[in-house]
């Protein structure tokens, strides 16, 4: 309980009188460690970090559909057609963390010789390249692409082939995509051509078959023909009774007139009720027949419309297909070109002197400490053993004197 208490009351003197106590221990090796640390810091080669910083081309500035696609270019809609997109900036990210690409840079500038894989082991070689290559967006919106290297013009020469091959790549890739939109744009022109020849065509056999070139009007003027031909019958009934009862129906004028009444009667008959006139004409159509005709004719005329007007977006739309697909656009921007660095990038010696002398005092000064209480423990359990030898002695020594005097 008493040396529970003692603990209690050490205050922050008696820390500093331990360490003071213990300085020379602790001197010592702090001096070896920061000697070591030194020594390490500069043993480890010095590198370099290049960085090229890019943004993706503004998706209007391709030109192409843009106009006839509400604002997507022909690379975006082929991109989109092919499961990719274009102009997305983690299709960029996800270009420079490829194989394909790393493998370009690793055998363009021997990588496998300065990380020193002689197996060529790819998954070994990323490994040690660990944060050597870093690709990462910025708050500002441009991608930025680091290289670390002991050769500060490599680290450049290496960030600016990634660049390079990264916009070839997604160039190569818009312009397959392309391709497969031109041909499916290609596709839906051509089957339009066909479809409206097909209506031409069948629109062409109609109008000869009934001579049928514009309904609302034909219509119109077959209707004042009849209403016509009937007034005519109309007035022509009226004469014949009345010539009936002036001069008989023996007389020449009487029978002139009724030839005439028939013919009107006939042709008004035949507007109504025949299939088919028996004058030729290209401008009357038969009232029995209209419905059918009509409806057969906007069919028609509708469709030739219908494929008209698909006609309209379907070839343009296929003319700037065919210009997309030859286009060749850089897709990234580059802001910054990556530069050979003028200041070392690591190793930051001081942060492994000071790192390593903190690790060491972490461990160090509780092993003072402890080493302090267990000789302090050992000194007071000596103190108490030899004050039970001192007791013991004088014990011993009184029953000596007792029994010498008995």
């Amino acid at each position: 309980m008493k040396e529970i208490k003692e603990k209690r009351e050490l205050s922050f003197t008696d820390y500093l009188s331990v360490l003071y106590k213990w300085k020379k221990f602790l001197i010592i090796n702090l001096l070896a460690v920061t000697v070591i640390s030194t020594t390490i810091s500069f043993l480890i080669p010095e590198t370099f970090r290049a960085t090229a910083k890019v943004i993706l081309a503004p998706e209007n500035s391709m030109g192409g559909l843009s106009s006839l696609m509400g604002g997507n270019s022909a690379l975006s809609l082929g991109a989109k057609l092919f499961g990719v997109s274009s102009t997305n900036e983690d299709l960029i990210l996800g270009l420079l963390e490829s194989r394909s690409i790393i493998e370009k840079v690793v055998n363009k500038f021997n990588l496998y010789e300065y990380y020193e894989v002689e197996d060529r082991n790819f998954d070994k070689l990323m490994k040690m390249m660990g944060g050597d290559l870093v690709f990462d967006p910025n708050e500002y919106g441009l991608i930025e692409i680091s290289v670390v290297n002991e050769n500060p013009q490599l680290s450049a020469d290496i960030a600016n082939y990634f660049v390079e091959l990264a916009d070839s790549m997604n160039i190569e890739l818009a312009v397959r995509s392309a391709k497969e939109n031109r041909k499916f744009v290609e596709d839906r022109y051509n089957k339009n051509v066909r479809d409206l020849r097909t209506a031409e065509d069948s629109m062409y056999v109609f109008q000869k078959k009934y001579g049928i070139f514009a309904v609302p009007e034909q219509l119109e003027i077959a209707f004042k023909a009849a209403a016509e031909i009937e007034a005519e019958l109309t007035k022509r009934e009226v004469m014949l009774h009345m010539l009936k009862a002036t001069s008989g129906k023996n007389s020449p004028q009487y029978i002139k007139l009724l030839s005439e009444v028939e013919i009107f009667r006939k042709k008004v008959s035949e507007l109504k009720y025949s299939n088919k006139l028996s004058s030729i004409s290209n401008i009357l159509i038969p009232f029995k027949n209209m419905p059918d005709i009509v409806i057969a004719y906007y069919r028609l005329f509708r469709e030739v419309e219908i494929q008209s007007k698909i006609m309209e977006f379907t070839l343009p739309m296929f003319e700037q297909a065919k210009v997309e697909e030859q286009k060749n656009m850089p897709t990234l921007l580059i802001i910054d070109k990556a530069v050979p660095a003028q200041l070392k990038y690591a190793p930051k010696k001081s942060v492994i002197i000071l790192g390593a002398l903190f690790l060491v005092s972490f461990f160090l000064i509780p092993f003072v400490f402890s080493s302090e209480r267990a000789i302090t423990r050992e000194k007071q359990n000596n103190i108490i053993q030899e004050k039970q030898n001192n007791f013991a002695k004088r014990i011993i020594r009184l029953y000596k004197l007792k029994f010498e005097k008995g």
